[in-house]
């Protein structure tokens, strides 16, 4: 019996690839005269692929263009599925514009949730990224490149930091300051002492998917089915000094995790007196203040990091969204003390800070720690608020307008799935953030009066809709 299932589970298998092979190869994808090594020839006597002659004309499922629906189907059909999408299918942009397959344009203060902070298609953005594509895209860190050291100078040389260590996202680089900041008590520890291994996050706090930055996350119904994460994450309300420094001057907390402007969580700002209070009190005791800037820095705040607002400056500071224009990239600035407890091998990644990757973040560092730009994007942010409260300030469900620079937030009294739905359907794309009663813009940085206006007339003229969602 055993040797019969055997025999049928084999011919089955062979079926089903035999199946999917063919179909490949009537595809005609492969190019001509293929000759595959013996060790890659798949183990099947009779299976012969016709590898047939090239030919011109394009596949008809190729040339005919996909509807909306036949895409969000076969996006049903072959992902997982972790994202509640909006029904619309982009298919290119430019500026602050996005078009979908049907050809709609949409107004985009979504920009890819804070990362197009040039928009999309920006020029020199293209240029750097075509020009080091046709050079050298990746070659691990196994290997010195200019573009990683040139980046890394650029921003150590716009920042408090004194090294960087590349990402390939937030969350990756929350790991690593995870994980700098527990060997940096380890390596600062003296004999017969324990290390410091504990963490302090806040409420409304996002940090990330992985499970370390998971654990550092506030959200519980994000933690909740990955139970149990990383122990030692101690939840504080966002904004109690008094709390977080009786906890940190208790000596077992390693690093405290703190956004200057909370994203996420709902678009809140830190006062000077919390994030000072913090610092004093990691500076007493030797804890590492990690400023998480994934959403709010590199510009979005109105200054290049949106702690240099504050005059308080971290230990450890972590990037990603904006910092490629689009492209993959995560990015870890420490100082000098913290640097020194890393060795060889404690940490790593494949693709991260390859040429490619820091090419373009090139050009977006150059385009953003302008003086002008920044200083744009402050009068813009400041434009923007005051037309959104001339509008929406007499409204019953609008609580709160909040925020600083481009990174704003509409606080309301019931959800704002409806709204966020309407603007769409009238070709504005926004976000939702805190408790999904927040309407949240973060448009490129690039973007015009003109277009802050059209929309701020979307936003104002949709509100209706928020009545019938009490």
């Amino acid at each position: 019996m055993a040797s019969t299932h055997i025999c049928a589970s084999n011919t089955s298998y062979k079926s089903s690839f035999t199946n999917k092979l063919t179909q490949f190869n009537n595809n005609k994808h492969f190019p001509p005269n293929l000759h595959y090594p013996k060790s890659l020839v798949p183990p099947i006597a009779s299976l012969k692929v016709d590898i047939g002659t090239p030919t011109t004309k394009v596949d008809e499922s190729v040339k005919k263009k996909k509807t909306t629906k036949e895409v969000i189907e076969e996006e049903g059909k072959y992902l997982v599925g972790t994202y509640a999408r909006a029904p619309i299918v982009l298919e290119k942009g430019k500026g602050c514009k996005l078009y979908d397959v049907e050809g709609n344009e949409y107004l985009d203060l979504s920009g890819g949730i804070a990362v197009n902070a040039l928009g999309h298609g920006d020029d020199d953005w293209l240029k750097a990224v075509v020009e080091q594509a046709g050079l050298l895209t990746h070659v691990s860190n196994v290997y010195h490149s200019i573009p990683q050291v040139e980046l890394a100078k650029r921003l150590v040389a716009s920042s408090f930091a004194d090294r960087v260590f590349f990402s390939n996202s937030g969350t990756e680089a929350n790991e690593a300051a995870i994980k700098f900041s527990r060997k940096y008590h380890k390596h600062i520890c003296t004999e017969g002492k324990v290390p410091a291994t504990e963490f302090i996050a806040f409420s409304n706090c996002f940090h990330g998917r992985t499970l370390g930055a998971l654990a550092l996350t506030s959200k519980v119904q994000y933690r909740t089915p990955f139970e149990p994460v990383m122990p030692g994450v101690n939840f504080l309300e966002y904004g109690n000094a008094p709390a977080a420094v009786e906890l940190i001057r208790q000596g077992n907390i390693a690093a405290v995790f703190v956004e200057p402007i909370q994203g996420e969580g709902g678009i809140y700002s830190a006062t000077k007196e919390f994030l000072q209070s913090l610092r004093n009190a990691c500076n007493e005791t030797g804890t590492l203040l990690v400023f998480d800037e994934v959403q709010c820095g590199l510009g979005r705040s109105g200054f290049l990091w949106a702690h240099e607002a504050y005059g308080i400056f971290p230990d450890i500071m972590t990037l990603a969204k904006p910092l490629a224009g689009g492209l993959p990239i995560g990015a870890v600035l420490v100082t000098e003390k913290v640097a020194s407890a890393i060795n060889y091998g404690d940490h790593g990644s494949t693709f991260a800070g390859g040429p490619l990757i820091c090419s373009a973040a090139l050009a977006v560092l150059n385009k953003i720690s302008n003086p002008n730009f920044l200083s744009d994007v402050s009068k813009k942010g400041l434009y923007f608020k005051e037309l959104l409260k001339q509008k929406l300030g007499g409204n019953p469900h609008v609580k709160e307008i909040r925020g600083v620079g481009l990174i704003i937030g509409i606080d309301l009294d019931v959800s704002a799935s409806p709204i966020v739905d309407a603007c769409r359907n009238s070709g504005l794309l926004v976000l939702t953030a805190g408790k999904g009663n927040v309407v949240r813009l973060v448009p490129p940085l690039i973007i015009t009066e003109q277009e802050i206006e059209h929309a701020a007339n979307i936003i104002y003229q949709t509100l209706h809709v928020l009545d019938g969602n009490n």
